[in-house]
């Protein structure tokens, strides 16, 4: 049995070691690589480059804004063009069958995410990479594969004939895309499809698919990428360990951010992360210093859950962008970010079940636990709100 007094320095030890790293920690960016398809055999290939995907940790790495880009020198920008194509180069393996792997010959440009206009000082600057060719007759299948090296997810998204195709993937390092199959579009005989490949025509949209390339990426947007998101739960947690009061904060957090996770991805709704990511901060402060204000649990504080949920669900969205199969990346990323939580608890729960007298678990768990967590709140607000 660990003595009380030994976790609770194991606690306190660990939230220190990992402060300062995650102080302006964002979600490590993707690498969507967009096939689009016309019938006949025209493509173009697109793969989306963050500047932050070259930092040595990304998570703490800041957005290239408009701004920031009007001011660098065009030295600087050549270098953000060849450090991309190095990146695509090294991260991303290009299939198109029957051939086999091919080296697409990119032209690099500055521009919005996902395409969009660089219309305000904080819109973010991305480097779009294309490749635009014309099929040969034979192509029969399009696929992608995410190098072993690879740190970054690679989210597999396709278009054709102007049309989303719902099955998306999203993948992590030495994982291999679905077969796009192209037969339909090149007018080749179905039987020269590519075994297991996915129609880009007429068929199944491999919902449960989707959302499972979706679930895991939402999983590790709590662990181990959120630390904010995992300090909260945790908050959350040392107050009460019953089930129902337990259950009753994670549902009222569940459904708030659900809420604006959706909104935000349907674009609804949007918010600027320089005031969602020092509120994140702040939600972390508030909840840990009730533990300690408040010694026992009243149904009041789930409004207070509640309307902090919906802030970090819009912190939620900025790991999501699907441009097709929404609804099934919604549900299968909100479902990963849910393992993640319960994922949260459990382990809090082996950690500190066997401590069951309610004065020590205050003494040594629930207070000590909580003023860290609160102090690490303010200190990341007090980061974020200074850049």
């Amino acid at each position: 049995m660990i003595p009380p007094l030994t976790l609770c320095r194991f606690f306190c030890a660990l939230l220190l070691a990992l402060l300062p790293s995650a102080a302006m920690a964002h979600p490590i960016p993707d690498l969507p690589v967009h096939g689009i398809f016309q019938t006949g055999g025209k493509a173009l290939i697109r793969v989306d480059v963050n500047p932050r995907c070259f930092d040595e940790d990304p998570t703490t790495a800041t957005s290239l804004t408009r701004i920031v880009f009007e001011n660098i020198s065009p030295e600087r920008k050549t270098e953000l063009l060849k450090a991309a194509d190095e990146l695509i180069k090294r991260e991303i393996e290009f299939y198109l069958e029957p051939a086999g792997r091919i080296h697409p010959e990119f032209t690099f440009e500055f521009s919005g995410e996902a395409g969009r206009p660089l219309e305000t000082d904080e819109s973010v600057v991305v480097i779009s990479a294309k490749w635009s060719t014309q099929l040969q007759a034979e192509a029969t299948g399009w696929s992608v594969r995410s190098s072993p090296s690879n740190k970054l997810a690679v989210v597999f998204e396709n278009e054709v004939n102007g049309t989303p195709h719902p099955r998306v993937a999203v993948l992590f390092p030495n994982e291999r895309s679905y077969t796009l199959d192209l037969t339909a579009l090149m007018g080749a005989p179905a039987q020269n499809a590519t075994l297991g490949s996915v129609p880009a025509l007429g068929g199944s949209g491999h919902i449960a698919s989707t959302m499972w390339s979706f679930g895991k990426q939402g999983f590790g947007h709590v662990i181990p990428e959120g630390l904010d998101h995992i300090l909260f739960v945790l908050g959350v947690f040392l107050l009460a360990r019953g089930w129902k009061p337990l259950l009753l904060q994670v549902s009222a957090f569940t459904v708030a951010h659900s809420v604006t996770l959706a909104l935000v991805t349907l674009g609804r709704f949007n918010a600027s992360p320089k005031i969602i990511q020092p509120l994140i901060a702040a939600t972390i402060a508030l909840v840990a210093f009730e533990n300690i204000w408040k010694p026992v649990y009243s149904p009041r504080r789930l409004l207070f859950i509640f309307g902090f949920g919906l802030v970090h669900g819009i912190g939620f969205a900025s790991g999501l962008n699907p441009q097709g199969s929404i609804l099934a990346a919604l549900g299968g990323f909100n479902l990963g970010v849910e393992a993640g939580q319960i994922a949260v608890i459990l382990i809090a729960l082996v950690l500190t079940g066997w401590l069951r007298d309610a004065d020590l678990y205050r003494r040594y768990v629930t207070i000590p636990g909580s003023a860290l967590i609160g102090l690490t709140g303010v200190y990341w607000t007090i980061e974020r709100l200074v850049h």
